[in-house]
């Protein structure tokens, strides 16, 4: 993330206030509870064997990830300010972590190596906003927050 990004405008605030609004939404925030109490996976087997195709969970799972993938890619398209996104959307940055372990696997099963590079990059540029700002608290949010099994 730039060092001197521009100051958030009323459009940044109003699209940040869309993305809410849209979590908000009955079957995302469904998806949502299911994914933060129980997609913790620790390989792309393990992901496919808690979301085989067809199922609930891969529905739930599809729909998490497409969210955060679509919100950040408005960050990468330079149509919402990173820095203001990152003051309140951190659970974006839970679903890259818990995907992460499974990223090389579903790239590779879907012959599509950019699959949620979008969050790939900007959970990578939320991590230095973090660390920019208080050194060391990305490795305790992760350790408390995300590897907890």
């Amino acid at each position: 993330m730039p060092k001197t990004q521009p100051t958030a405008t009323y459009d940044d605030v109003n699209l940040v206030i869309r993305l809410y609004e849209l979590r908000r939404e009955t079957k995302l925030r469904t998806a949502r509870d299911w994914f933060i109490s129980s997609c913790k996976p620790k390989s792309f087997e393990e992901l496919m064997k808690q979301c085989p195709p067809g199922s609930p969970e891969n529905t739930n799972l599809r729909m998490v990830a497409s969210y955060w993938d679509m919100a950040a890619s408005f960050i990468t398209a330079g149509v919402l300010n990173a820095g203001l996104f990152f003051e309140s959307n951190r659970e974006m940055l839970v679903v890259w972590e818990r995907l992460k372990p499974a990223i090389k696997g579903l790239r590779e099963a879907y012959q599509d190596q950019l699959m949620m590079s979008n969050l790939e990059s900007v959970a990578a540029d939320y991590v230095g906003w973090m660390e920019e700002r208080q050194p060391g608290s990305y490795k305790a949010w992760l350790s408390n927050t995300v590897t907890e099994r």
